[in-house]
């Protein structure tokens, strides 16, 4: 019988060893040690279990406070998503100008003009001195000041006659004509139109605010009916212009594309936008994908640069990309800021010196950056992926899951992103065409969330394609310089201006 040594104990021999000592033992000893036995291997699965529990509770937890900590300055939630915290520093460099107006701004104020409608002229009566009259007398100085003012506001209403002529010669009577503004019996005219339009489209007030304004100016207003039919017509003639901004945004050498939800008809929807600095075209669509952009008609013909975010979709298309390094920022900032990784910093000021590389090209008119630079900023840029997959490593794929890699952290996630797209991330550096971020997209964007904090959905899908079709076309118009305004008279006329679609 083996008997354990004075310096062993229990705990120092396997269970199998154990197991066999019972068996050489007396049966109540045997038995007794069976049962330790079977406790101590339940005990052991317990402290398995709740290591287990441990961990998944301790990467819930890094999760929830990596949320926590997350704001729209250092990830890619939007403003609104801060709500009540304290407001986050921008990511903006300081320029040293002082804040206001700088030197050489031309500035906008009041200026006297020479010729003004009306002139209103107060003489005084009598001497302030004897009180002698003095109708009659020249004035010997002359003072001026002017008010700008707004007319009486009112609506006119023109009637329009038509005659019909009994020709003196032949008998026959041939009638005149109504303009295209008095299509009908009684109407509103092109620019109470275009006002309504204005008001609904680029100032965003719903309808109910809208017929507000008009009564409290005018007296009143058109029914919400009238409204939504003036929008619709708008849309209807307007849809051939926007065609052609579609149909010019693919043949642009860069263009931004994003995409931001709205709600139709209580509907969880996609707004996709495509735009340049003189173009913009938005759709509405169900999905968010492939599917939606294909719908949108851009992306599918478009052989340019496409500059965009890093969702899944936009590779699916086979033209040049560009990722936007803003995104990439705010991802780093949030490792520097929650983790404290020093590669992230690094990099980070390592883009914002590219981007001063690009500026400063272009202020000279270079046509690129110097070559050895851009070889350099390369270099530095795989060196510092590398000590950032170093520092944090991918994960191996666990044994039951079939492909893939295994859950990553968001720091592996990221510099595996670089590290793959690195020639999109840098895209900016080697062509000077291509913009450093997709804030020209964002910011065309943004209007949409200022729609939905306003009038929180579109109450039919129809009515969502018409906010798009006029929005793009005025979103257009004001970039190229044009007034809004008249451009909306005149397609309340039935002759829409044209914008350039050759910039």
């Amino acid at each position: 019988m083996q008997v354990l040594s004075p310096m062993m104990t229990p705990l120092d021999q396997s269970p199998e060893e154990i197991a066999a000592l019972g068996a050489q033992a007396p049966p109540a000893v045997a038995a007794l040690v069976f049962a330790l036995l079977e406790r101590l291997a339940a005990q052991e699965q317990v402290i398995v279990d709740q290591a287990q529990t441990i961990a998944t509770l301790t990467a819930r937890i890094q999760d929830l406070e990596d949320q926590v900590s997350r704001t729209s300055r250092t990830s890619h939630q939007p403003p609104a998503s801060d709500g009540f915290k304290k407001q986050p520093r921008s990511l903006r460099e300081r320029s040293g100008k002082p804040p206001g107006g700088q030197p050489g701004h031309p500035g906008q104020t009041l200026t006297f003009t020479d010729h003004p409608d009306q002139i209103v002229l107060h003489r005084p009566s009598h001497c302030a001195d004897c009180g002698a009259p003095l109708d009659n007398v020249p004035a010997a100085a002359r003072q001026r000041r002017q008010v700008v003012d707004l007319p009486p506001l009112q609506l006119v209403t023109t009637e329009h006659q038509v005659e019909t002529i009994c020709c003196p010669h032949c008998q026959a009577g041939t009638r005149g004509q109504f303009p295209p503004e008095a299509a009908e019996p009684l109407q509103y005219g092109p620019r109470v139109q275009a006002l309504a339009v204005y008001l609904r489209t680029y100032q965003l007030l719903p309808s109910a605010r809208t017929q507000e304004l008009f009564a409290d100016l005018f007296g009143t207003a058109p029914s919400e009916g009238t409204l939504a039919n003036i929008l619709t017509n708008a849309a209807t003639r307007l849809a051939p212009v926007v065609e052609r901004i579609r149909a010019a945004l693919t043949q642009v050498p860069v263009a931004h594309f994003d995409e931001t939800g709205c709600y139709v008809e209580d509907k969880r929807y996609w707004l996709h936008v495509a735009c340049t600095v003189a173009l913009t075209y938005y759709y509405v669509h169900a999905k968010r994908g492939k599917t939606g952009s294909k719908a949108a008609g851009v992306l599918p013909g478009f052989g340019g640069i496409a500059v965009h975010d890093g969702y899944a979709s936009y590779w699916e298309y086979e033209c040049g990309h560009a990722l936007c390094n803003a995104h990439l920022l705010r991802e780093l900032l949030f490792e520097v800021e929650r983790y404290g990784q020093r590669w992230a910093q690094e990099l980070a000021d390592l883009l914002r010196a590219m981007l001063a590389a690009t500026n400063a090209a272009r202020e000279a008119e270079a046509v690129a950056v110097p070559v050895e630079q851009v070889a350099e900023f390369a270099r530095q840029y795989h060196a510092l992926v590398a000590a950032g997959l170093a520092a944090n490593p991918v994960v191996a794929r666990p044994a039951e899951q079939e492909r893939g890699r295994g859950k990553q952290s968001a720091a592996t996630n990221l510099l595996l992103r670089l590290g793959d797209h690195a020639e999109e991330v840098l895209r900016f550096l080697h062509d000077l065409r291509v913009p450093f971020d997709n804030n020209q997209a964002e910011r065309d964007i943004r209007m949409m969330k200022v729609q939905q904090k306003i009038s929180g959905r579109f109450r039919t899908y129809a009515g969502a394609t018409e906010f798009c079709q006029i929005r793009s076309y005025i979103s257009t118009l004001r970039k190229q310089g044009q007034h809004v305004f008249l451009a909306l008279e005149q397609v309340c006329r039935g002759v829409p201006i044209l914008p350039d679609l050759t910039t």
